[in-house]
This record gives structure tokens, C-alpha cells and sequence, in this order.
């Protein structure tokens, strides 16, 4: 049965538009966390990533949580879920993805949108550690990367049910969005090649030659920084092939795993169809779009008591799941 959300999402007074979704959400989210454990996991390539760990009780669910474009295990959403963990009593694990944990990885690749050989290794680990449920949820960027590797695992996937929250189902129509007009496209834009840059320098600097320096320091969109950066650091011809081979969006149907897609209409970093419509056609896929939200906002309530409606729901979505040895 698919998922129905427990109430319908209103935006918070004053935090109506789209912008005012995703800019507030990302400033005010509490970041507070539970007691968390970091763990420097040794990946198969001589990589590394950290780990942040919250053990629950003997048995209870494990949730691996994914961040978006240049988060981190601190990100707000994260923390959100990790909180959303502990008060139920089940164990939590948040990847930091290659780069993302304060310390720069050893390797000149990173990380992408369709990077899924660190989460998948991460996985069957928790999976050994930890005898109960596994669920994972992904947002944004990381959504996405949820998504494509439940699509390559198939009925193998090591999770019993995920979530993915504002994912990018089109890397190109997503970068189309970012980089088009507008000064808060301007600002999403600025925001993101800020920090993508500073770790190209010194990437370039540890290994010079991974890429064209002077491409890069002109890249002034999304795609530009992709065709300079990322396509040539992870094997692909350019930002088109890495977009069309990273994109989860067209193998919707391959996933086997009850997963909850949840997206806003008025995302401003993505175009319609937020969702791809095709996902309607896969029993498994629970897609919930809401009219408004923003990315990764979902801010209900009022604005000077704000409650995050889109983490309440990833939460009561995996819920349904839980053995009922292990109550809220």
C-alpha cells in the first residue's frame, strides 16, 4: 500500500514562496544532534569516508542517512533524522561523503550525484554490524544517489525501505534550473561553486593536472563546473554524458524496495515534472508532491515556531516498517 501522508503539508506563514521554503528551512533547521560516534571507514579503493554513528537498542531499525551537494553528517535535515531516530530508540548512521566530513579525501576523485560504490559499501557494513531493519534516506543530491543505487541492486538491495527527498530525478533540467536567471538562482549557484571550487584548487594542488584549471576558475554555472571538473575526475566525456548516466530518474522501475519520493512542485531547483510520471507505474514507489515546499524546505507551522513537515513525514513513512518489538 502506498504511502499517504499522516496531514497535508501548509507552508508557514510568511514562507509562502518557493525561496523563502528552501532559504529559511537551511538557516533555521536545528542542528543538534544525538550523541554520535565518528568512525573513519577504510573504502575498497584506499579511500576513506567518516562516519557518524548513533547506536539504537539491541535489534531496533538502522537508518542511514545521505546528504545533499556539499552537506555534511551536520547538515540540519540530517540531524532531524538522526534526532527522529533516537526518540524512537533505533541506531542511525550519517555518511559524509568523500570530502564532506572537514577533511579532504586522499583520492583526486570525490564524490557525485551518481557516485553509489561508497554508500552501497557502507551499507552492507551497517548491514553486518547490525542485526535489525536497515532503512536509508537520501536528500537531494543524495536522494538521488539513493535512488540510483536501489535501481542497480534491484531485489539484492541491502535496505528494507527508503526515502528520498527532493531529488534531482534530471541532473540536466536540475542544472538547467540553477543556472538560469535570476538572483536567487544566482544565489543557489553561488553558493554551491563557492565551496566546489575551494576543494578543486586543492584537489589541484595534490594532484595537479586532474583537470583544466582555467576551465574551472571560468566555470560560472553548474555545468561549466561539471564539464571542468566533475566529468574528467570521475570518467565521463563531459557534463551531458555524466548527467544522462547519473540521472535516476529514467530507471524508476527498477527499484525493488518500498521507497517514499517526495518532492514540492515549486522546488526552484528542479523543472517539471518534479517527479517523473512514469514512477506511478512502480508499486513500490510511494511519490508524494506537494504544491508548495521548496527544496528540502517542507517549513510548516509558523515561521517563529517552525516545524519541518517533509523529516516528520520521511519518519512516519519508515514508521510503518518498524517491528513492532521496537514501539516509538
Amino acid at each position: 500500500m502506498r504511502f499517504q501522508p499522516t496531514e497535508a503539508f501548509a507552508p508557514a506563514s510568511r514562507l509562502a514562496s518557493p525561496h523563502a521554503q528552501t532559504i529559511y528551512a537551511s538557516l533555521v533547521r536545528p542542528t543538534r544532534a544525538p550523541p554520535l560516534r565518528r568512525e573513519r571507514h577504510e573504502l575498497s579503493d584506499g579511500d576513506f569516508v567518516d562516519l557518524d554513528t548513533l547506536h539504537g537498542r539491541e535489534g531496533a531499525p538502522h537508518v542511514m542517512v545521505l546528504h545533499g551537494l556539499e552537506g555534511s553528517s551536520g547538515s540540519g535535515y540530517v540531524t532531524a533524522i538522526l534526532r527522529g531516530a533516537a526518540e524512537r530508540g533505533w541506531g542511525a548512521t550519517a555518511l559524509n561523503f568523500r570530502s564532506c566530513s572537514g577533511e579532504p579525501n586522499r583520492l583526486a576523485r570525490s564524490y557525485h550525484s551518481g557516485e553509489i560504490g561508497d554508500a552501497l559499501e557502507v551499507m552492507k557494513l551497517l548491514r553486518q554490524r547490525f542485526p535489525g531493519p536497515l532503512y536509508a534516506v537520501g536528500f537531494s543530491l543524495g536522494a538521488n544517489v539513493l535512488c540510483r543505487l536501489l535501481e542497480e541492486t534491484g531485489d539484492a538491495a541491502p535496505v528494507e525501505a527508503a526515502a528520498a527527498v527532493s531529488a534531482p530525478f534530471a541532473l540536466d533540467a536540475c542544472c538547467r534550473k540553477i543556472d538560469g536567471p535570476g538572483p536567487f538562482q544566482r544565489l543557489y549557484r553561488e553558493r554551491f561553486l563557492r565551496t566546489l571550487k575551494q576543494k578543486a584548487r586543492a584537489k589541484l594542488r595534490r594532484f595537479p593536472g586532474a583537470f583544466d584549471r582555467q576551465a574551472m576558475e571560468a566555470a560560472h554555472s553548474i555545468r561549466a563546473f561539471d564539464d571542468a571538473v566533475t566529468a574528467p575526475l570521475h570518467g565521463f566525456r563531459d557534463a551531458a554524458h555524466y548527467y544522462a548516466e547519473a540521472s535516476s530518474g529514467p530507471r524508476l522501475h527498477a527499484i525493488q524496495r518500498p521507497t517514499l519520493l517526495l518532492s514540492a512542485s515549486d522546488d526552484p531547483m528542479l523543472e517539471a515534472p518534479v517527479i517523473p510520471p512514469g514512477a506511478a507505474s512502480n508499486p513500490l514507489l510511494s511519490p508524494v508532491l506537494t504544491e508548495q515546499g521548496g527544496h528540502v524546505g517542507f517549513v510548516s507551522g509558523h515561521w517563529r515556531a517552525p516545524r519541518f513537515w517533509g523529516e516528520a513525514q520521511v519518519l512516519a513513512f519508515l514508521d510503518a516498517f518498524a517491528p513492532a518489538a521496537h514501539p516509538k
